[in-house]
């Protein structure tokens, strides 16, 4: 490789003659000069610009220490990876609207310090928890800087934390690996009374953004946009998941974690499983992940978006920045494959998705060009993450650390599930949106990925849409009242078990949706009155009829109303395309189309055969029915 010596004296011309005989990459001539950003941070440069939540790209670690900290050599650490790793002092301008990023110089890293040593233990531990919220809630600078900041707290003598925040625009994952591997050994070299132990760098991030730009043009360039183009032609633009609260107009990235734990059996049920399907215990979570996603959407085309680390370079192994690639694995679930073969199929799509890595998400999404909205994120709205690189967490030679989950109040996905291997099994978290979800909603959620991997496990011929999402005594529970479960026929129809509700319980309430609350026999006449003028428009068994409904009461009575007429039930997503109802009415030929205010205008577009009846329009033309 050409020094850096040797570069400076060389003209513009011959620096650009150099860059093109190798694929390698390259230094570029700094100069003082701003340079390109790399496409990943040219998004959240826009982001931000647009007002995005700063704290949701935010990576925070905290590390509690106990025992004799050399405070000295800490600072002089911190300082070396300042020094080391340009990204660490990197700054962001706009010019003419294109953000580029500036290289500052070398400089002392600013470490606060907080000595809550004279303080009471209560009034110590509120003190510290309110600046662990301060510190990964309080904004960054991305114009000045700096974008990685920490502070050191003081308990006692021999109790400290430390919290260290960097922006997302020059941090990934492993960047946090890199970080927590090198502070550790120059802060032991140091106490020790060693040099500096790391070798230099022969890169630094700014030359990884000008390399990625020019490798990304030309045939590479049309070849990876033409691969996600085709892939992700005609995918669902939004996951419609079943929420606690309406999606909000804008997206406000608020959130919240819940552990998820998979004993020891199970994921050793699961590795056993992963060998026998020739994938990878990533892969069958990743399709377990699915199921459920697709069971609570009702979708059976799911984009899943899952991030790669994206250091396939020998180059760029050792540095801090933002590589981090994420890809949109599209899963298909229709006509209810087995688990087998759905394992298979997700093995495969990941390998090929995993083979077009290199076109940066940022360039997916502008190739791909989907439906815009505020209120969600583009392509997918739900993300999959397997931990297999350095954890990231912080430790001290010579001290007793203990890693600190520090406040968590972001979410950028609906719901993003991000899982790792520990010597007590497969654990981690759900990341989710507070302003959609509430806890115990997710705590369901993740309830029913254990059961689907449970059916997995014990049986992998089974078709996907029969995986159990409860276990049998959970399943009636939540079907029947209490009063009633243990007399209940376990093979009788939905529609019987109702019934048999609403005549246990007439008063008990059975569906409660913002202001509204039916109880089971106010239910049960709603359903039994719209069942009768079915009926009478020729409904029967093997008479199929459609729904297309967005979510509320009236969903159920349209539901029970046509099993209780005889009739099959067709579900149809009324925020489909217009082109996919069509095809599915071409194909299905229902007799009528049930519909509300929000599918009556798209039925009324597509004109696609079958009488249509708006049940709350039309209500004039049922209401008067019999209600038993």
């Amino acid at each position: 490789m050409v020094s850096r010596e040797a570069l400076s004296q060389m003209t513009p011309a011959q620096f650009r003659a150099l860059r093109r005989q190798s694929q390698s990459i390259q230094v570029v001539l700094r100069d003082g000069r701003v340079l390109p950003v790399s496409f990943a941070q040219q998004r959240l440069w826009f982001l931000s610009q647009m007002g995005a939540s700063s704290d949701a790209y935010h990576i925070a670690r905290g590390v509690a220490l106990t025992g004799a900290l050399d405070h000295a050599a800490l600072q002089w650490s911190l300082d070396r990876l300042v020094d080391r790793h340009e990204s660490l002092r990197t700054t962001f301008e706009a010019v003419d609207g294109v953000p580029y990023q500036r290289i500052g110089e070398p400089a002392a890293f600013a470490l606060l310090t907080h000595d809550l040593s004279g303080l009471d233990e209560a009034q110590s531990q509120a003190q510290l928890v309110a600046l662990q919220e301060q510190e990964t809630r309080a904004p960054f600078d991305l114009e000045h800087g700096p974008l990685l900041r920490g502070r050191l707290i003081v308990l006692a003598a021999d109790r400290h934390v430390l919290l260290l925040t960097m922006h997302h625009i020059v941090s990934d994952g492993w960047s946090m690996g890199v970080l927590s591997r090198e502070l550790e050994a120059l802060y032991s070299a140091r106490v020790r009374g060693e040099a500096d132990p790391l070798p230099a760098l022969l890169v630094q991030y700014a030359d990884y953004a000008m390399w990625q730009r020019e490798r990304l043009s030309g045939d590479r360039l049309a070849r990876e946009s033409d691969y996600w183009r085709q892939t992700l032609q005609g995918a669902p633009a939004l996951l419609a998941l079943p929420t606690d609260r309406p999606r909000p107009a804008e997206q406000d990235y608020r959130g919240a974690l819940l552990d998820v734990q998979l004993d020891a059996g199970l994921t050793q049920a699961l590795k056993a499983l992963s060998l026998k399907q020739g994938g990878t215990l990533y892969m069958t979570l990743l399709a377990a992940w699915a199921v459920v996603l697709s069971r609570l959407s009702g979708q059976t085309d799911v984009v899943v978006g899952t991030p790669v680390a994206n250091r396939g370079r020998s180059e760029v192994e050792g540095l801090i920045g933002f590589f981090v690639n994420t890809l949109s694995v599209r899963i298909d679930l229709e006509n209810g494959p087995t688990a087998s073969a759905l394992i298979d199929q997700v093995k495969q799509r990941v390998l090929l998705a995993q083979e077009h890595q290199e076109l940066p998400f940022e360039q997916v999404v502008e190739v791909v060009n989907p439906a815009r909205s505020l209120s969600y994120a583009p392509v997918f709205q739900t993300m999959f993450a397997w931990q297999n690189n350095e954890s990231g967490e912080l430790r001290f030679a010579g001290l007793d650390t203990r890693y600190l989950r520090l406040p968590h109040v972001t979410s950028t996905f609906d719901l993003t599930l991000s899982l790792v291997e520990t010597a007590e099994g497969i654990g981690g978290v759900i990341e989710y949106a507070t302003t959609l979800f509430d806890a115990a909603t997710v705590q369901r959620y993740a309830g029913y990925f254990i059961h689907v991997l449970r059916g997995m496990a014990a049986d992998a011929s089974q078709p996907v849409n029969r995986l159990p999402l409860l276990n049998a005594d959970a399943y009636r529970a939540l079907a029947y009242p209490e009063v009633v479960v243990a007399s209940l026929d376990r093979d009788a129809p939905i529609q019987t078990g109702f019934e048999r509700c609403a005549a246990a319980t007439p008063d008990a309430l059975a569906v409660i949706w913002d202001d509204v609350s039916l109880t089971y026999s106010a239910l049960n006449a709603r359903a039994n009155r719209l069942a009768h003028w079915l009926r009478g428009q020729g409904v029967g068994p093997e008479v199929l009829v459609a729904v297309c409904m967005q979510r509320s009461p009236a969903v159920l009575e349209a539901m029970l109303a046509v099993l209780k007429a005889g009739g099959s039930y067709l579900p149809l997503d009324p925020q489909s395309p217009r082109e996919r109802l069509r095809d599915v009415l071409n194909d299905a030929q229902p007799r009528v189309v049930l519909v509300d205010a929000s599918a009556q205008p798209m039925m009324t577009a597509i004109d696609a055969g079958p009488a249509v009846f708006d049940v709350d329009a039309d209500a004039a033309q049922w209401r008067d029915q019999p209600t038993y």
